[in-house]
């Protein structure tokens, strides 16, 4: 029997959709089985084919779901350079056009058996279980770890009666997130404070941009001139995520900017009023479409801007650093953890801005340490994220799954017994609601989303529930 502890991580999204919830936990899947401590399955939603004509891009298509496991590990070991040993599993999901987010069919929780439910990691834990109808998550595993990586109070102000639906969203985050989660990680402070959370940063960064970073750290101690171009932008072209501010501060002091070239690179659905913006402006602004930030055309800018506020660790500005590059960015909760490198320059207001990309260009960037090189890595990321949940020195003990099971010692405690009895009745009404049509509906749920319907089992080799 393999007596290793298993770790599941389930996650929001799958490549090729390339956003952070698909990538970072297939990087930190694979860090996790690299250091053969563990036995590790990734946990991803399958889509239909109409939700992957959606979603996709490139018209990419999947037939099965081993074929799309094959595209991952190709796409994962071309960049790790290793080949990957843990296991991928797949749980039904759907496409939400309006949140344009993937949400949770069914009870999800079935994909691991009960044997192997030591510790799961649930990638946005208020994500997976806002509509979560199923075993609870607390019973089912030793350890529920949330990692949260998305602030979705901010997303829903911008809508119609978002301070309302934010309002709601709050409080319904932190009550399913005290129902199944034991332990919460939050990127940075840039997030939702949320029960028996901490901040810690435990994303690092494809090794690709690490290999860069090294390169350009041997031009400069060789004395060549390790990066020939000026400052740069790479994000979704959209308002939201840094264009807004970045157009508006270089519009404000374009003298004081005078003869700053500026190149942004990116797709989205702002694309046009972007580029129409840059051409009224006196600074130099280009406008690309976006690419892989390890492409070579990257290589070498020398000052990466971003003054995005709604990220909560924006990974474009760990990998500029990697690469050897001054990032100059906004005095944000999001950015706290980058402060401790050298190349990052915050700025607190407008003046600031143009105070430290004028410096950032004059100079060259400073070369990072091992040490720094570590702190960026996959490696460290791990080691901060077991650190964090306590896993770096506990050895979980197997249990009963019984959820009646209960050491003596807690009947003891009265006030013990009183919060069981309030987290179980708390789990019991998020059921209850979580089972009703009428109320997933009210509460935003995609109609049907109850049980996967009979298509989706089939693509996923599960039986069909009997009078579904």
């Amino acid at each position: 029997m393999d007596s290793k502890q298993h770790i599941a991580i389930f996650t929001t999204a799958s490549l090729p959709w390339m956003t952070g919830t698909a990538v970072n936990p297939l990087f930190r899947a694979a860090y996790l089985s690299k250091s053969g401590e563990f036995k590790v399955t990734l946990v991803i939603p399958w889509l239909s084919m109409k939700d992957q004509e959606l979603v996709y891009p490139d018209k990419i298509m999947f037939k099965s779901p081993s074929d799309q496991e094959k595209y991952i590990r190709q796409w994962l070991e071309e960049r790790t350079g290793f080949v990957c040993g843990f296991s991928i599993k797949f749980y039904p999901g759907k496409f939400a056009s309006d949140k344009r987010s993937i949400l949770v069919v069914g009870d999800i929780t079935n994909t691991i058996p009960d044997e192997e439910a030591d510790v799961v990691v649930l990638e946005e834990p208020e994500h997976l279980t806002w509509y979560h109808h199923g075993k609870r998550w607390k019973i089912k595993f030793h350890l529920v770890i949330g990692i949260v990586h998305t602030n979705y109070l901010e997303y829903v102000k911008r809508e119609k009666n978002g301070r309302l639906q934010a309002f709601l969203l709050k409080y319904i985050n932190n009550w399913v997130v005290d129902i199944y989660c034991h332990k919460v990680i939050r990127l940075s402070a840039a997030t939702q404070d949320l029960p028996r959370s901490i901040i810690c940063n435990v994303h690092g960064v494809n090794p690709k941009f690490i290999e860069i970073g090294e390169r350009k750290k041997e031009q400069q101690k060789n004395g060549d001139q390790a990066f020939t171009k000026g400052a740069y932008y790479i994000g979704k072209m959209v308002w939201s995520k840094g264009y807004k501010e970045l157009l508006k501060l270089l519009h404000d002091h374009q003298r004081e900017l005078g003869g700053l070239e500026v190149d942004l690179y990116g797709n989205g659905e702002d694309s046009g009023q972007v580029q129409e913006a840059a051409k009224k402006l006196e600074t130099e602004v280009r406008v690309y479409p976006g690419c892989d930030h390890a492409d070579p055309v990257f290589h070498d800018y020398k000052v990466f801007l971003n003054p995005s506020t709604t990220d909560v660790l924006c990974t474009t500005t760990a990998e500029a650093l990697a690469m050897g590059k001054i990032v100059v960015c906004a005095d944000h909760p999001s950015n706290d953890f980058f402060k401790q490198f050298r190349n990052c320059r915050t700025y607190q207001d407008s003046n600031g801005f143009v105070k430290e990309t004028l410096k950032a260009l004059s100079e060259e960037p400073a070369q990072l340490t091992e040490a720094q090189m570590h702190e960026l890595s996959w490696e460290a990321a791990s080691e901060r994220l077991l650190q964090a949940a306590g896993l770096d020195q506990v050895v979980l003990k197997k249990r009963s799954r019984s959820p009646t099971t209960t050491s003596p010692r807690n009947f003891m405690s009265m006030s013990m017994n009183l919060r069981k009895n309030l987290d179980d009745a708390s789990a019991y009404l998020h059921y209850v609601a979580s089972g009703n049509e009428a109320s997933r509906r009210v509460f935003g749920a995609i109609p049907g989303s109850l049980q996967p319907d009979e298509e989706q089992c089939k693509e996923l080799g599960w039986e069909f529930p009997a009078g579904a």
